[in-house]
C-alpha cells in the first residue's frame, strides 16, 4: 500500500531513507535548506523542496500535516531538530520519527512527543559489534533492552535435525520465526522441517537466552 512520507534533512541518513522509501514505491517529499542536497534528491523523490524544517509557514504550505509519516533527519543542528519536531506535533502530524544525536537529544524528543526516536549510528554499531564477536551471527536487531531478533547461521551441530528435535523453545526459551535458505524463506516453519547446513535461522528471544542458544545450541 502506497504511503506518503516526508524526509526533512537530506544528509547521509536522510538521503538514504529517502532513496529507499522511493525505491519501495512510496510518495516522498524531500526537504532541506541546502540546494545541492535537494537537487541530488530530485530523481529519488516524488518532490524535492528547498525549505527549513523550522519554518512553520513553509511546512503548512507543503501540506505536511497530511503526510502519513514525517522523518526528521536533521543531524547537524540539535536545536533545529527539536524545534522542527515540536512544530510538526503541534501541527497534528500523526507519525513523527526523529534521528537523535545523543542521549540528551533523545530525552528532549521524548518530552515533546516524537513518536519514534532512532539512533542510526548506535544501532549500526551494535549490529556490527554483534557480528564481529560471533561468526554465527549474520544480523542483529534490538527490540528492547531485554529482547532481540538474531539471524544465526546453521552449523554442523544442528544440520539434519528437525525443529522438533532441537526443541529450542523448551531448552533455551527462544522461538525460531523463520528459516532462510538461499533466496527462499520459510515463514513459521513446521516442527518437522529439517535444518540444512548454512541455513539462516531467524530467532527471537531474551538476549540471555539467545546468547545461550548461540553458544550451546549452535
Amino acid at each position: 500500500m502506497k504511503k506518503q512520507f516526508s524526509v526533512i534533512g537530506l544528509g547521509r541518513f536522510g538521503s538514504s531513507v529517502c532513496k529507499e522509501l522511493y525505491k519501495l514505491g512510496h510518495d516522498v517529499l524531500a526537504i532541506d535548506t541546502n540546494e545541492e542536497r535537494v537537487n541530488n534528491m530530485t530523481e529519488y523523490s516524488t518532490h524535492s523542496v528547498i525549505a527549513s524544517g523550522t519554518d512553520e509557514n513553509a511546512l503548512q504550505s507543503l501540506g505536511i500535516r497530511n503526510f502519513d509519516f514525517v522523518i526528521v533527519a536533521i543531524g547537524d543542528n540539535i536545536q533545529s531538530s527539536i524545534l522542527c519536531t515540536l512544530i510538526l506535533k503541534e501541527m497534528g502530524v500523526k507519525n513523527v520519527w526523529v534521528k537523535a544525536v545523543n542521549y540528551y537529544h533523545h530525552r528532549v524528543l521524548e518530552k515533546i512527543g516524537a513518536d519514534r526516536i532512532v539512533h542510526p549510528e548506535q544501532d549500526m554499531g551494535i549490529r556490527i559489534a554483534q557480528h564481529i564477536v560471533s561468526e554465527k551471527i549474520i544480523d542483529y536487531i534490538e527490540l528492547s533492552d531485554e529482547y532481540s531478533i538474531v539471524e544465526l547461521i546453521a552449523t554442523d551441530k544442528v544440520a539434519g535435525k528437525s525443529l522438533a528435535q532441537l526443541d529450542v523453545r523448551a531448552k533455551f526459551g527462544c522461538t525460531i520465526l523463520a528459516i532462510k535458505r538461499g533466496k527462499d524463506i520459510n515463514i513459521s516453519p513446521f516442527p518437522s522441517d529439517l535444518i540444512e547446513i548454512r541455513d539462516i535461522l531467524i530467532v527471537i528471544g531474551h538476549k540471555n537466552d539467545l546468547k545461550r542458544f548461540e553458544e550451546e545450541g549452535m
